[in-house]
Parts: structure tokens; C-alpha cells; sequence
């Protein structure tokens, strides 16, 4: 069977949401029956996502078997319910490191070794790769055409046009902005991005138009003329208040039929009912509101607040919100901000709040904030979920205000704590050493055991579990026998019992911090247990 692809390319503008674009189609294929594969091609340099800043990359995900990676792969599972692996994230960096590495070792048989034949060759064998194992791959170009930087990407793609006739479809995603001073939707930035695209040697079949509105049918015809495309297949993907409404927006125009018709693909009968219930239940929830409280540093950029540091939390408190009949508004505070307000203030400033997440994070800034929301939290009974960093922040505190071990404080603050309750894993200290920062910290799928009758094990229905990691530092085993005596549960440890996974407050409504990431398997069509019991507890706080 010949394989099938889909490139989908952006242009005129990044962020624009060819994540959702991508995630979309992979639904829309998937309800029909088809085995698909979602690949991002990031353009970096950099080998993964883990060492880039979330403020400038968004949040970086990670995958079962430990890869750091770009946010859309975040989308792509909760739209199709999928597990995504290593081989679903491409970097530049891992294709040059890959082409370097053959080069040292032969495998080229002594050629020289050039980048327009090498560098495309070796993308195009790992997208391959995949086809091996599905019936459509569909890869989306990270950036925007037209950058010097992801060229050799696109030439790939060129030659995979004429290695695969009526196997491949190039789907192009453009930016029509609506300037506030004319008040009228413009094609012209959209119309010069295909021309840079037909400039690589590639002729989009479909056009996929973004913009604030829905796209008229003059503007169709117009695009439709600038790319020598039929109208019918320029689609339009105006802006929702609800991004899971996408994909029945793009299908009501027929999209996975016309991509399956130049695919040659036989019409398949499609099933999106579980999704269109979905996007009911998101309508009728939000008649009711609770509020939450992200306390957090990685938000502010300048004069711009970027919640996309944080879009996989976001999305776990969406659809746990929605599955309880409610829409929750997130609260954003500044923990450097918090920093500063003495405890007496802190009622103020978390009037109204029914919840409050603490959730990843790194390094010292912050810190004693973060610290002043989880004691707000423990002693005024309002829920507190703790994700990762989160979980350290509440040992942190429990330890200095409850056990009384003043100056308490993870390794990572402060290297010089008279009681360091969290400290470096061990087999971490080596890389740490020797500047080893990207790929060595705990990553990916690991057990967990829960404590028979803890809120962990409720919310889970049972007591072993598996999930996702990303985090060099523990809970110090040396204290454990202090922080129990003053009530502190430790609900979840590695099978062995050396790790702590899982803290709770039994006498508290509902306080849990976890080392792990719960956020990263919730799917809107099946929202994380500990997020559900999180909403819930926090519409009767």
C-alpha cells in the first residue's frame, strides 16, 4: 500500500494555530476509520524542547517514553486520544546531529557530505519511518514559510511530491488580518505566502484561511485564483470560544473528504458523535462558574501575559470543569508579585477563589510566594492541587509551619538549607556536575503505588498507576518519619518505596501535591481523575 501524507505549512504569521489545524485533520481522518500518525517538525537547532524557556517556546510536553517536546503534541493527544513516542517530534537539530553522526561513522561511504542532499534524505527517511506503521502521516512544519531556517524541511517535502504521486497533500495555513483601521478583512498577506511556497517548487492543494471571522466567498475566489486552486477547496477557521469546536467547524465544509479524495482514499463513514456531544457539554457548562487561582512566575513577558507556559494545566482544569456541569476562570498571581505581600494581605487576594494549582517550575525566583499560597491554601481549608514543583513548594511549607523545621528548603533554592526536605535525585548530581542539563533528568511513564484508601487511590479507583515525570529532585527520605507524625500522608511512592510520588492532608477537603504530571493525560473526552476530584472539591469549598 502506497503510503499517504499531509504537510501542513503556515504562513504570514507564527502562532496561528496550525497545532489545532494539525490535531483537527488527525481527528477528522481518525473518525473515519484511518490509522494516522501527527509528526511536529520543529526548526530548532536545539535536540528537544527541554532546555528552551517556556515563556519564549510555551510549555514543553512530554511523552510516555520521556521526550521533551513542542506543546502541539499536547494537542494531538487530546484531540485523538492517542499516545504520542520520540518519533512523533522532529527537531533540525536531530536531523544535522543524525547526518554528523552517519558521517563519522562511514556510513556515507566516504561522499562528501552536503546539506541540500543529506539533510533532506534523512527527513524524509524518519518520515517514512512512520508510514510503515499507519495509513496517513500528517506533519506539520513548525514557523512560517518563507524562513531561511526550515527550507531543507520544505525541500523534503517537495521531493516526497514526486516520490509518492497522489500521495501526498500540502495544506497551507494563512493569516488573513482584519487591520482596526480599514475594518476589512486582507488576502494579500496570505496570496504572498503561497507565492513563497510555489517558490519552494510546492503548489498547496488545500488552503486553510485564519482569521478573526469567517471567510466570504469573494475572498475564496480570490485566493482561490492567487493559488490556482478550485474555491472548494479554501476552507475557512475563524476564531472559537471553544478550540475543540474546530474540527466540526473545518468537517462541516467537508475537509476530510476533500483530503481523502487527493489522497485517493475511498470514502469512509465517519463518526464524530462523541465529539459534537463534547462540544455540547462545553456549551451548557458555562452557565456556572468557580474561580482558580494559578499561582505561577512563568506568565508575564514584558508588557504580555503568555498562558502557554502553562497550556496542558489550563486544558486539565477545562475538561474537568466541563465534566462537572462548569466552567472554572482562571485567576493568574504573580508569585514574585506574592513575594511581597505579608500573610495578612493574602485574604484579599484570594478573595473569590474556589481553588488555587501551584504548578511546574525551576530555580529560585518565586519561590517564597508560591510557599505563601500553599500556607494560604492548607490553613484556610481552600483545595490546593500541587503539580511537580507544586508538590515541593507544599513540603516546603508543611515542613517549616507544620513540623517547625524554620529555614526548610529544597537544594535546588537553596544549596546551603539547614533541612533540605527536597533534595537532588542522586544519579542526578553526575550530570548536574558536568553541565549534562538536556534528556537527563527523570522523564516519561513511571509507576506509581497508591496508599489504600488515600484521596489518590479514591479519585484513581485503584492502586497502581502510571505517569508522566520530568523533574531532577525528591522528596528527602531522612524526614519522612517527621513530616508522618504531623500528619502528612505520603499517598503515592515508586513501587520500591524510595521515591515519593504523592503528598496529601487527610484532614484537609482536598490537598494533594504530585511529582509527577498529571496534566499531561487528560483528554477532553476523558478528563483526569485528579483534576475531577480537584473541580469538584473546589464547587463545594
Amino acid at each position: 500500500m502506497q503510503p499517504k501524507f499531509v504537510f501542513i505549512s503556515g504562513g504570514v504569521i507564527s502562532g496561528l494555530g496550525k497545532g489545532i489545524v494539525t490535531a483537527s485533520i488527525s481527528l477528522l481522518l481518525k473518525s473515519r476509520g484511518i490509522s494516522i500518525n501527527p509528526i511536529k517538525c520543529d526548526m530548532y537547532l536545539n535536540i528537544d524542547a527541554g532546555t528552551m524557556n517556556p515563556l519564549e517556546h510555551g510549555e514543553i510536553f512530554v511523552t510516555d517514553d520521556g521526550v521533551e517536546t513542542d506543546q502541539d503534541l499536547g494537542h494531538y493527544e487530546r484531540f485523538t486520544g492517542l499516545g504520542l513516542k520520540k518519533e512523533n517530534y522532529i527537531t533540525a537539530g536531530q536531523i544535522y546531529q543524525q547526518v554528523l553522526e552517519n558521517e563519522r561513522t562511514l556510513r556515507y561511504k566516504g561522499k562528501c557530505v552536503e546539506a541540500y542532499i543529506h539533510i533532506p534524505e534523512e527527513i524524509i527517511k524518519r518520515f517514512e519511518l512512520l508510514a510503515k506503521k499507519t495509513e496517513v502521516v500528517i506533519i506539520e512544519f513548525g514557523g512560517t514559510v518563507g524562513e531561511y531556517q526550515n527550507i531543507m524541511f520544505f525541500e523534503a517535502a517537495r521531493r516526497m511530491k514526486i516520490k509518492y504521486p497522489g500521495g501526498v497533500v500540502f495544506i497551507h495555513v494563512g493569516y488573513l488580518p482584519i487591520p482596526s483601521f480599514l475594518g476589512e478583512m486582507k488576502t494579500k498577506p496570505l496570496q504572498q505566502s503561497i507565492h513563497d511556497l510555489n517558490t519552494l517548487g510546492i503548489q498547496p492543494d488545500i488552503i486553510i484561511c485564519r482569521a478573526e471571522k469567517e471567510i466570504d466567498q469573494r475572498r475564496k475566489e480570490k485566493i482561490a485564483l492567487a493559488a490556482a486552486i478550485e474555491t472548494q477547496d479554501i476552507f475557512s477557521s475563524p476564531d472559537l470560544p471553544i478550540v475543540y469546536e474546530s474540527p466540526l467547524i473545518l468537517e462541516k465544509q467537508g475537509l476530510s473528504q476533500r483530503v481523502l479524495s487527493k489522497l485517493r482514499i475511498n470514502k469512509r463513514k465517519k463518526d464524530l458523535k462523541s465529539w459534537r456531544n463534547l462540544v455540547n457539554q462545553i456549551k451548557k457548562a458555562s452557565k456556572k462558574k468557580i474561580k482558580i487561582a494559578m499561582v505561577v512566575k512563568y506568565y508575564t513577558s514584558g508588557e504580555f501575559s503568555l498562558g502557554d507556559a502553562y497550556i496542558a494545566v489550563l486544558e486539565a482544569i477545562k475538561h474537568a470543569s466541563w465534566a462537572n456541569g462548569v466552567n472554572s476562570e482562571i485567576v493568574w498571581i504573580d508569585s514574585e508579585k506574592l513575594e511581597k505581600n505579608k500573610q495578612e494581605e493574602l485574604p484579599d487576594i484570594f478573595k473569590g477563589i474556589d481553588g488555587i494549582i501551584v504548578p511546574q517550575g525551576w530555580g529560585n525566583r518565586g519561590v517564597e510566594g508560591k510557599i505563601k499560597a500553599v500556607q494560604f491554601a492548607r490553613e484556610n481549608k481552600i483545595p490546593y492541587l500541587g503539580l511537580c514543583f507544586g508538590m515541593q513548594m507544599a513540603v516546603i511549607e508543611f515542613g517549616r509551619n507544620v513540623v517547625g523545621l524554620k529555614g526548610a528548603n529544597s537544594v535546588e533554592v537553596n544549596p546551603k538549607t539547614p533541612y533540605p526536605v527536597i533534595h537532588i535525585m542522586p544519579e542526578q548530581e553526575k550530570y548536574l556536575a558536568a553541565h549534562q542539563y538536556g534528556g537527563t533528568i527523570r522523564l516519561g511513564a513511571w509507576p506509581c503505588c497508591l496508599t489504600k484508601g488515600s484521596k489518590m487511590a479514591v479519585a484513581y479507583g485503584q492502586n497502581l498507576i502510571s505517569e508522566r515525570h520530568r523533574h531532577r529532585y525528591e522528596f528527602n527520605n531522612q524526614y519522612k518519619k517527621q513530616f508522618e507524625e504531623k500528619g502528612l500522608l505520603f499517598s503515592g511512592t515508586s513501587p520500591d518505596g524510595q521515591l515519593v510520588e504523592a503528598i496529601e492532608l487527610p484532614n484537609h477537603p482536598f490537598f494533594v501535591g504530585t511529582q509527577f504530571h498529571p496534566e499531561y493525560k487528560s483528554r477532553p473526552l476523558k478528563p483526569h481523575p485528579l483534576f475531577l476530584k480537584f473541580i469538584k472539591a473546589s464547587l463545594f469549598f
